[in-house]
């Protein structure tokens, strides 16, 4: 498209895309699967995955939208016509309007703790009843759908004003404030008694740990999530770049500023939980139940911490929620030639429709209605984290490793004649599709 909007600098570009991988995948996921899954092995493991499978299938994204200039679906039609690796872009896309409609929902929750916080409903809540006052809210049939449709509300306003004026801006502002508060809030869990015991558990490993085949397949699943992988997303915020981008170094920064964010973060809980004797495998109720039972111990203190936290949480789910909104606008956009405005409205509103059964389903009206035994909103997420976002990461780095020209895709990098071009495409080739196919099969159960 000849009017394709563009980036109005590349800092605002590697800001959207670090704001799209952190998000509750770094804070909210990230504390509970380290937690599940050994601590530190955990650790090692998911850096082993960001730098072997991530960081290249990373700039396959990257150089597959910049080449482009369009969505993520045409994107392989264009490179390779007529071609069956169109079905990456599909499940792409595909993925990431899935992922946002369940995401949305567990957003709402992060804003009806946030909000409930600052009016002191939270603080009223009796110790020892955060579960069941989670449990109530959550298992309405009311308050969940308010609060996620409350926030997809906003993430439909912002990429309803587009790339420069809608999801730049927003980044620009609200990825600087992310860090500044997490920074403080790590800051003061270093201070806690537990601090000692917190940090051993997020870097001195259990090495029984690494003979678990579970926490491979959820490192890989962790590193997909976090960098929006196989969701269409960077194919599309890649297509925005002007040609004089330098992709590799654009993808190492994404890399290490998205890893950076989940250790911190990890830093920020872990000595609160030991500090205050809170499991630390807890699950995905953590942060809902757990920590807001640590925040009213801490009493006045803890008011001020819980605000900052959900605040936190809040900001960094919508700041991938919006890249996870803008590859279905995208792909509207080209496919019926609308408007931004019409495109993301009609996406933002069938997200938000999807969204609903999740809402409703955690106790709610449809607890009944399962999907292979799983209520709605926890078959939706298996159905991504475990299948289409490997798959789709799968066929990226099978299309540019050995689908697409390879001086194009060298070319498209800026690394013709260099090792690192060439280590780059047999990663692509080898290693990241032995490794992406591992985690298939064990999700699978075949080995």
């Amino acid at each position: 498209m000849a009017d394709r909007e563009q980036w109005a600098s590349k800092m605002g570009f590697i800001l959207a895309a670090v704001g799209s991988a952190v998000g509750l995948g770094n804070i909210w996921r990230f504390a509970y699967v380290t937690g599940d899954s050994g601590g530190a092995a955990f650790l090692i493991i998911y850096i082993a995955c960001i730098i072997l499978i991530g960081l290249p299938v990373l700039l396959a994204e990257f150089a597959i939208g910049r080449k482009t200039h369009t969505d993520a679906v045409t994107a392989f039609n264009k490179l390779t016509p007529g071609k069956p690796w169109v079905i990456g872009g599909i499940i792409g896309v595909l993925t990431s309007f899935l992922i946002l409609s369940f995401y949305g929902v567990i957003a709402g929750w992060v804003l009806h703790f946030f909000f409930s916080y600052l009016t002191g409903q939270a603080q009223g809540v009796a110790e020892g009843g955060y579960a069941d006052y989670f449990v109530n809210f959550i298992g309405g049939s009311a308050g969940p759908v308010i609060w996620q449709l409350i926030f997809m509300a906003v993430v439909i306003s912002i990429v309803f004003f587009g790339i420069k004026k809608g999801i730049e801006l927003a980044n620009k502002i609200f990825m600087p404030l992310l860090a500044l508060i997490v920074v403080i809030l790590a800051g003061y869990a270093l201070t806690l008694d537990g601090a000692g015991e917190g940090l051993a558990f997020l870097f001195s490993p259990d090495w029984s740990a690494f003979g678990n085949l579970d926490v491979y397949a959820a490192a890989v699943g962790q590193a997909f999530f976090t960098l929006s992988l196989g969701m269409a997303i960077m194919i599309t915020y890649a297509s925005y770049l002007p040609k004089d981008t330098h992709l590799p170094s654009a993808a190492g920064t994404v890399v290490t500023f998205d890893t950076l964010f989940a250790i911190i973060a990890g830093v920020m809980i872990f000595p609160v939980v030991f500090t205050f004797g809170v499991d630390p495998a807890a699950g995905p109720t953590l942060i809902f139940i757990t920590l807001p039972e640590v925040f009213n111990v801490m009493g006045g203190m803890g008011t001020f911490f819980a605000l900052l936290f959900f605040f936190l949480v809040a900001i960094a789910a919508l700041t991938s929620s919006i890249s996870l909104l803008e590859p279905s606008v995208s792909w509207l956009m080209h496919q019926f030639k609308w408007n931004r405005k019409k495109a993301t409205l009609t996406a933002g509103i069938l997200v938000a429709i999807l969204g609903i059964p999740s809402a409703l389903s955690q106790g709610g009206p449809l607890s009944d209605f399962t999907i292979a035994g799983l209520p709605f909103l926890d078959a939706i997420d298996t159905l991504t984290d475990r299948y289409t976002l490997p798959l789709g990461g799968l066929i990226i780095a099978l299309f540019v490793g050995w689908g697409w020209n390879q001086v194009d895709a060298l070319r498209e990098t800026g690394l013709t004649d260099s090792v690192l071009g060439t280590l780059w495409l047999w990663f692509l080739r080898i290693i990241a599709p032995l490794g992406i196919l591992w985690i298939l099969l064990i999700n699978f159960g075949l080995f």
